[in-house]
């Protein structure tokens, strides 16, 4: 919007910044309602969003009257203003605001219906999804409940019964896998701006699992089929194949006949024929081989389903004679070859044979050992074992031979003859004939050892090795299922994780549920540990055990290690962000409180969570928040309230409204800290836990008044004062009791039900409080006032002499009731007066009195009303009042009553007849009979009271008590001394002019000098003209009262001293005359056991000359406290007279125009040097010396003090 235009129509500027607001908020609710999304298929966080929508749909509601309000004042800006661009511009900028508030609502409302509508559907899905898997697990225990296939007839009908009717099953559980992926594909596609990705993977795990067992079901039943045609023709091919072995063997027999005949090796011709035939028959025996083994492999398949019956021993026999006869079969086929080869050269072809097989059996030991190493993963294993079986058939099948060779060599070398031998063995020719026999025969039988020493080594390492294979396999298929299950569940935490939104973009209710999420997924995923332990324990075995793992199981298990490592990084980092941002921006944070300040200011946190605040304009960081230094530099402007504790109830009326504590009930306050369970009054609470409770307190005034109320900046000021009051070294902690008694202090209810509820604070769960638990009640409130400045008027911040008077009017009892604590309230004590004075004043800022001013004229007057109860119709203003204005022929010392409330007839009638009779009364009566409206309570010092009395009258609504109107203290030095230093530094600070209402506006004064006159006009109550000009004489006035009155105090305590010191010799000469023994010095008496009454009430006066002596020694101390502010109090206005006097005219006075006094400046010490500019130099000189010379007299004055109580201590 044009600036020129807002300069033209400034209420434009208002508009513009609650529209301005309103769009940013629709905005941000529009960016919060298109980024949530919800995981499809989970019904707590569907429903969780689903309530969350609602709350904005209300919050959306409750902010339309803003919009109403918003579009009333645009209609009446656009009636009160002429300028048609500007009414073009109001009428753009509210269709546009409209369209926004119904675009947003439209879009609140179709998320809520999709929300709905997708929690319908999730329902459905689940349900449907809940059938599918108890189908699919009915499934499979059907499955596994089949382990073997039988081999018997009635077995498999059985079986195939069974799986038939599963197969019938599952096309009908077709239906629901169906339902349950046409509902998950439904979702997918209705709802793919959600998070889907739970229902995609449910889905393709039901699907891949139905697709598994319908394969597994096909095979089933293929199995079953197979096993069927073995049983109907294993027992065809059985007696086929033995009616072959009868064939074989009576051909067999024949051969075997032909081969013994006489003289049949002669005949070469006869030998070819006869071992062609056993060609033959050798060809038939290895072309029934295989069948041999099928029927002997299917035979044993059958025996073992047959187990236990009588077809199982029948078929037992059949097999037996089977294996029998095939075996009686090769070897008579190896011992008609053996017989046929026995010719001249017979040595020389067993020579041969043997040969042959050490060959063989050499390769098959190396076939075997190039078999290893084991395979690293199941596969190449299985593979192994298939290979190693078919090694061991061809073992099998060697078998025969060898034995048959090996017994050949065996009867030849037993039944030839050495000179047969001989005969056969020519070569070489040169050896004898029995040496030649020898070697032949050494010859044969070496290699028939060697043959069968190989045979044994080759079968026991191919008994080893299938051990090894068979281990193995056992390992790697354990590593395999718990690497596939490992692998399985860390898919399922992995999903979980893919669907987590960055942090940033969660919104901050959300951050403890998706923290508490993320937790119970740690906790879930926290048994994974051991399956990740066990993988990678059963891959040790397996390397220990020497087999290496492939690369490919390699890889996995490091995969699989390497995305559990990962998911715990994640799931970490996860609960460290999201626990930051709890921190910074949840619930417990201050992140709501960075909006309490504006440019350039930036609100920043310590290390203990205290708040402070920097400026970036000015590069400055201070504890206070910009808008409270604000406000108590506007509390400045009470500062001519001439009554103290007017001026800090009106103070703390503008404390109060700024923190809206106003609009705070007794029962909210209670509520409020009830909720965050604040029962331990002892307990110290960080300012997380004073934010907490405060935000609540806040959130419910905001409720109830929503435009008057801002949250963040109403928490942060006023955690800022309580900081101020309580912690002002910034620890970081204030006791439970105290922020109590800030809060309640000022919060809206009545005055007793405050009194009660402190009180209940402090007493015990009997009801009762001791002075210990007073003082420390007492001690809280009067830090109220004490951070204001203004406790010096209200005792001090010594407690002690409180409790003692409210112990005093309760008749000096130990413990008090809170009847006695509210009589003694009632009489509204020095120390907490500003209470009942807050209340009055709270009570009379919307009274209006028909009656005018005498002073101002104002009319009707507006507050407070003080009517003379001297004169007739004689009326005071309440600022004419608060500033010490008097009409003439009217005295302050006359008595007036205070009205907070309009007054009544009867009121009016009463205050004439009191008038009528002050009338006849004189001064000298006013004079000696003072009413003070307050309870005085003496100080430690003992000396005169706080107050000046006045003759005031206070009228309360009929539910209110009576209370005072005290003064400005006068007669307390150390106070007035306080006083002024705290008001020399206000005028420091702020380098401006305080006007006195009890002079004429009309009067032109130098404002320094006029706030000097004030200040010693305060004091004594002089005429202005007649009071000192500089600080130095006032200074010099001062010390001659000081004297006096340490005097005085010093008198008193010598006198006291002397007295105690009687009183103790007196009862010395007593206890000497009595005849005991002599009586101990007042610090070792001791209590003891009574003999008699004279002893008891020895005692007792021992006991309070104690309790005396600590008194004196309580005051001692407080003495040097005093003495120690004084002269911190002197060393600062030694400072102001010291600097630099550039500025400061020696001759004549200088005077500062309003406009010089109202800048803000660096010369504020040089304006205050100004006030004493109009004396000479050396004047100046000489006050400074005496200044100094005072503060020396005033040191050794409280020098002498102290040494004359440590003497008395010495003495007692």
């Amino acid at each position: 919007m044009p600036s020129s235009l807002l300069l033209e129509v400034p209420a434009l500027a208002d508009f513009n910044k609650a529209w301005t607001e309103l769009t940013d908020w629709l905005s941000l609710l529009d960016r919060v309602i298109k980024t949530q999304r919800v995981m499809v298929g989970d019904l707590e966080d569907i429903n969780d969003m689903i309530i969350k929508q609602k709350a904005t749909l209300q919050d959306l509601e409750q902010r339309r009257p803003q919009l109403e309000e918003l579009i009333t004042a645009a209609q009446n800006l656009k009636n009160k203003t002429g300028n048609q661009e500007a009414r073009t511009i109001i009428t753009d900028r509210i269709e546009k605001i409209q369209s926004q508030w119904d675009e947003v609502q439209e879009h609140l409302q179709r998320r809520r219906q999709q929300l709905n509508e997708m929690l319908k559907d999730s329902a459905q899905w689940l349900e449907a999804k809940k059938e599918a898997e108890w189908i699919l697990e009915k499934a499979k225990a059907r499955l596994e409940s089949w382990k073997d296939i039988p081999y018997t007839m009635e077995g498999i009908r059985k079986q195939s019964t069974e799986i038939k009717q599963l197969a019938k099953e599952l096309r009908q559980w077709q239906i629901n896998v169906d339902v349950a992926n046409d509902l998950a594909r439904k979702l997918l596609r209705d709802y793919s701006t959600d998070d889907t990705r739970k229902v995609q993977m449910i889905t393709d795990n039901i699907n891949a699992t139905w697709a598994d067992i319908n394969k597994r079901v096909n095979e089933r039943e293929a199995a079953l089929e197979a096993a069927h045609r073995l049983l109907q023709q294993f027992p065809l091919d059985l007696e086929k194949f033995l009616a072959w072995l009868t064939e074989a063997e009576t051909t067999a027999n024949v051969l075997q006949d032909a081969t013994h005949k006489e003289r049949i090796l002669e005949d070469a011709k006869g030998v070819r024929e006869l071992m062609k035939q056993w060609q033959d028959l050798q060809g038939e025996i290895e072309a029934h081989t295989d069948i041999f083994h099928s029927l002997d492999e299917n035979g044993q398949k059958i025996l073992r389903s047959l187990e236990g019956s009588d077809d199982a021993v029948l078929l037992q026999r059949r097999l037996d004679n089977m294996n029998f006869k095939w075996s009686e079969l090769r070897k008579k086929s190896l011992n008609i070859r053996s017989h046929l080869e026995v010719s001249s050269d017979q040595w020389k072809r067993l020579h041969l044979s043997l040969q042959e097989l050490l060959v063989w059996l050499q390769l098959k030991d190396d076939e075997l050992s190039r078999q290893a190493p084991i395979g690293g993963d199941y596969p190449a294993v299985q593979q192994q074992n298939d290979i190693h079986r078919a090694f061991k058939r061809e073992l099998k099948t060697k078998e025969p031979v060898i034995t048959s060779t090996l017994e050949t060599v065996r009867i030849f070398l037993s039944e030839k003859p050495l000179e047969e031998l001989e005969k056969h063995y020519q070569e070489p020719r040169e050896l004898p004939p029995e040496e030649r026999a020898q070697n032949v025969t050494r010859l044969l039988r070496k290699q028939s050892d060697e043959v069968d020493t190989e045979w044994e080594k080759l079968n026991l390492h191919s008994v080893d090795w299938q051990k090894k294979i068979d281990e193995a396999l056992e390992r790697l298929q354990e590593l395999q299922e718990a690497m596939d299950g490992l692998d399985l569940k860390l898919r399922q935490a992995e999903v979980i994780k893919g669907s987590w939104q960055p942090v940033g973009d969660l919104l901050i209710d959300s951050l403890q549920d998706h923290l508490e999420k993320v937790k119970a997924l740690r906790g879930e995923i926290a048994p994974l540990e051991e399956n990740v332990n066990h993988v990678n324990g059963l891959a040790r075995q397996l390397t220990t055990s020497g087999i290496q793992l492939s690369p490919y199981n390699l890889n996995s298990l490091e995969d699989l290690n390497t995305r559990w490592k990962l998911l715990l990084v994640a799931i970490d980092e996860r609960i460290r962000q999201l626990h930051e941002a709890h921190r910074d921006f949840g619930p417990t944070s201050q992140h709501f409180l960075s909006t309490s300040v504006q440019g350039p200011w930036e609100r920043a946190i310590s290390p203990n969570k205290v708040p402070y605040y920097i400026n970036h304009e000015t590069q400055t960081t201070c504890w206070d928040h910009p808008k409270m230094t604000e406000l108590y530099q506007s509390l400045a402007d009470l500062n001519n309230v001439r009554f103290s504790a007017y001026r800090t109830a009106m103070k703390l009326r503008r404390l109060q409204k700024a923190l809206c504590l106003d609009l705070l009930s007794l029962s909210a306050a209670c509520d409020a800290l009830d909720q965050h369970n604040l029962k331990q009054n002892d307990q110290p609470m960080d300012i997380l836990q004073i934010i907490n409770c405060l935000t609540t307190i806040y959130d419910r005034l905001e409720q109830e008044h929503n435009n008057l109320v801002n949250v963040p900046l109403c928490v942060d000021m006023c955690l800022n004062w309580l900081l101020n009051v309580y912690d002002t070294g910034r620890t970081g902690r204030i006791r439970v009791l105290s922020f109590k008694t800030g809060v309640i202090s000022l919060c809206k209810a009545h005055l007793e039900d405050k009194y009660r509820y402190l009180f209940k604070q402090v007493a015990s769960s009997m009801g009762f409080c001791d002075q210990r638990r007073l003082g420390l009640l007492l001690h809280d409130s009067i830090q109220i006032p004490r951070q204001l400045g203004e406790v010096a008027s209200f005792g001090g911040s010594n407690i002690e002499p409180s409790v003692r008077s409210c112990f005093q009017f309760a008749n000096n009892k130990p413990e008090i009731e809170a009847a006695l604590f509210l009589d003694w309230m009632r009489l509204e004590p020095q120390s907490m007066v500003w209470l009942p004075v807050l209340h009055r004043v709270a009570a009379a800022e919307t009274a209006k009195h028909q009656a005018k001013c005498n002073i101002c004229k104002e009319c009707p007057i507006i507050g407070f009303r003080y009517r003379s109860l001297k004169h007739f119709n004689y009326d005071i203003c309440q600022s004419c009042f608060f500033s010490g204005r008097v009409a003439k022929g009217h005295k302050m010392h006359y008595p007036m009553v205070e009205y907070c409330t309009p007054t009544t007839s009867g009121e009016d009638v009463r205050d004439f007849a009191k008038v009528l009779k002050n009338k006849f009364r004189t001064k000298r009566y006013f004079a000696k009979h003072p009413r003070m409206g307050y309870l005085p309570v003496q100080t430690v010092l003992e000396g005169d009271n706080m107050e000046t009395p006045v003759t005031l009258i206070n009228f309360w609504p009929v539910d209110s008590a009576p209370a005072s109107s005290p003064q400005l203290s006068h007669d307390d030095t150390h106070s007035r001394i306080e006083h002024y230093a705290s008001r020399l530094a206000e005028m420091e600070n702020s380098n401006g002019s305080y006007l006195n209402d009890s002079i004429s506006p009309n009067e032109s004064i130098d404002d320094e000098h006029l706030l000097i006159q004030h200040y010693c006009q305060s004091l004594n109550q002089e005429s202005p003209l007649s009071q000192p000009r500089s600080p130095a004489q006032i200074l010099i006035s001062l010390e001659s009262e000081e004297r006096g009155e340490l005097e005085r105090i010093l008198a008193d305590l010598e006198e006291e001293n002397r007295n105690l010191q009687a009183e103790y010799d007196r009862l010395k000469q007593q206890h000497e005359h009595k005849g005991l023994s002599p009586l101990p010095s007042p610090p070792e008496m001791m209590p003891i056991s009574p003999q008699s009454p004279r002893d008891a009430e020895l005692i007792a006066e021992a006991k309070l000359l104690r309790q005396h002596k600590g008194r004196l020694e309580a005051r001692m101390q407080i003495l040097e406290d005093h003495n120690k502010q004084l002269e911190s109090q002197l060393h600062r206005l030694r400072q102001l007279l010291e600097q630099p006097q550039a500025e400061a005219k020696v001759n004549g006075t200088t005077i500062s125009s309003p406009s010089t006094s109202l800048q803000r400046s660096d010369s504020s010490q040089p304006m205050l040097l100004r006030v004493v500019g109009s004396q000479t130099s050396e004047t100046m000189g000489h006050n400074v010396g005496n200044l100094f010379h005072m503060a020396d007299d005033l040191g050794r004055a409280m020098e002498t003090l102290v040494t004359v109580m440590t003497d008395e201590e010495r003495l007692e």
